[in-house]
């Protein structure tokens, strides 16, 4: 054998076996793909998947939207009245640092009074002059309060803290929302349900120069309370100029509550 071929087959013998590389089977697999998977440049994202995600955080969003928001529409048991809360003085009995009269005067119902002592807990109106009120509305919250809620409140009148006189006496149960005491329909106390409405004082408007809600127990034996709400309403009166009798303005600015 001639001495070249043999160096050929030796060297054929020695030299490592060239590794096929899968390249073109993995081209192969990737062109058959839709184009669709590759997205921006990541192959495999699920974009249904993502969506998804999308889809629960609108959600999540709608949730905490609908357990923040209020309604800002006005009752029909408001019509002709006012608020004259702000003309009044208010104090309480006791409140935690940063649940004061300020929350209880806001119209944020996340917002709260709440007390800090035992019981029973007051909340004083005191007008400078005397007024004649039709209503009021407090906000209450079992849901939220639970134990914190009043379940026994009374209203108290008079021309100072000397002088109080019960007007009416309110016991509810598990109340949500805002809850009417119309001291103009023989103090009917309006909780939004007309089976569990109660007449609890006499006919008429009161005429106050202090009115003090006082509250005398809780649910669950509760110590502290939670009012998230207090309005009071007068009435407004609406005429027709040719019905009054004189035009004098400094008569008409008496004629109603300023």
């Amino acid at each position: 054998m001639p001495r070249s071929r043999a160096r050929t087959q030796h060297q054929q013998r020695h030299e490592p076996t060239p590794i096929v590389s899968d390249d073109q089977s993995l081209l192969d697999a990737v062109e058959g793909l839709p184009e669709d998977d590759f997205g921006d440049g990541n192959v495999g994202i699920d974009e249904d998947l993502e969506t998804d995600h999308e889809l629960e955080g609108e959600e999540g969003a709608e949730d905490s939207l609908l357990t923040t928001t209020t309604t800002t529409t006005t009752p029909a048991s408001l019509d002709h009245l006012k608020e004259i809360g702000n003309l009044a003085s208010w104090t309480v009995s006791t409140a935690k640092p940063g649940c004061g009269v300020a929350e209880l005067r806001s119209e944020d119902t996340n917002l709260f009074w709440q007390s800090d002592g035992p019981q029973p807990h007051t909340i004083n109106i005191h007008f400078a002059k005397r007024v004649c009120i039709r209503l009021l509305r407090i906000y209450l919250d079992y849901k939220s309060d639970e134990s914190y809620t009043p379940t026994k409140i009374a209203v108290m009148s008079g021309t100072g803290y000397h002088d109080l006189q019960e007007v009416c006496t309110m016991v509810l149960e598990e109340p949500l929302g805002w809850v009417e005491v119309d001291l103009g329909a023989g103090g009917t106390v309006n909780t939004g349900d007309e089976d569990r409405n109660d007449v609890v004082g006499g006919g008429g408007c009161l005429r106050s120069w202090l009115v003090q809600v006082v509250i005398l127990g809780n649910h669950q034996n509760g110590k502290d309370t939670h009012v998230r709400g207090l309005q009071v309403f007068s009435a407004n009166p609406t005429f027709e100029l040719e019905e009054v009798p004189y035009t004098n303005s400094g008569m008409l600015a008496e004629l109603e509550v300023r």
